[in-house]
């Protein structure tokens, strides 16, 4: 037997079941609360786990997350995903090899630090991206050679700063940017001559000055320009030449603060 949709708005996603069936209470284990108003029942087109649609089962589980763990084996992928949501953590660590992303990555959100391990590598990227985010910092190590670069950016990110080092030969120059935001002296110097301008652009702005003479006369006109703006005047009056207009305007303009003779 189907109920008519009770709080649908017009114009509303048909309550439908997963299937694209019409909803049949009667086979639902849970018919008995189909009489109860509010958080206490269940109501099609509002908060239903049969429907096929993901924010009215995340309605009915939110009512009754108590329920939750008894649906965790749902054919459906969405009512497994909603159900790991709601579930405690004890009952998720079995769900580690679902066929589905979606149900991992809540799995990625909630699982405790020795399940979460289990999880480094997932087939699916955005899962090990949660995973990155979440692993305890002393683990992350074992994900510098992720083979996704967005995987290794949220690494870098986290990694203990004495093992950045681990990743400034990263390939990715996307990686390589984490990496100079982060790594300290003397082990930003092996980034004064990355392949990627992005990255000494970083370098650039982090660089002790006395040593910014070795990106002064880079071939990328950001780069110099990052230069100009934390030279010293020594260093500003020997790029006063420089090929760029507004790297020499912005070296002139830094010699005139400073009170610097210039030419």
């Amino acid at each position: 037997m189907s109920l008519p949709t009770a709080r649908a708005p017009a114009g509303d996603i048909v309550a439908m079941d997963w299937q694209g069936a019409a909803i049949d209470c009667q086979a639902c284990p849970y018919v008995a609360l189909k009489g109860i108003e509010g958080p206490g029942g269940c109501e099609i087109g509002h908060a239903c786990m049969q429907d096929g649609y993901a924010r009215r089962i995340d309605r009915f589980f939110r009512w009754h997350p108590d329920l939750a763990k008894e649906q965790l084996a749902h054919p459906y992928f969405e009512v497994r995903a909603i159900a790991a949501r709601y579930a405690d953590v004890f009952h998720l660590p079995g769900m580690i090899a679902d066929p589905d992303e979606t149900v991992r990555l809540q799995l990625a959100l909630r699982l405790p630090q020795r399940s979460l391990l289990k999880m480094r590598d997932d087939p699916h990227r955005e899962v090990r991206i949660r995973v990155a985010q979440r692993l305890e910092a002393e683990q992350l190590p074992s994900m510098v050679q992720d083979p996704d670069y967005g995987v290794r950016q949220w690494v870098a990110r986290r990694l203990t700063v004495a093992l950045l080092p681990l990743m400034a030969s990263d390939p990715e120059s996307q990686v390589r940017q984490e990496v100079a935001q982060r790594i300290e002296m003397p082990a930003l110097l092996r980034l004064v001559d990355d392949r990627a301008p992005e990255v000494r652009r970083i370098v650039a702005q982090r660089l002790p000055m006395g040593l910014l003479d070795r990106l002064a006369f880079d071939e990328d006109l950001l780069v110099r320009w990052e230069v100009s703006q934390r030279a010293q005047p020594d260093l500003l009056q020997r790029m006063q030449d420089d090929p760029d207009t507004e790297v020499r305007a912005a070296v002139h303009q830094r010699l005139y603060d400073t009170g610097a003779p210039h030419g």
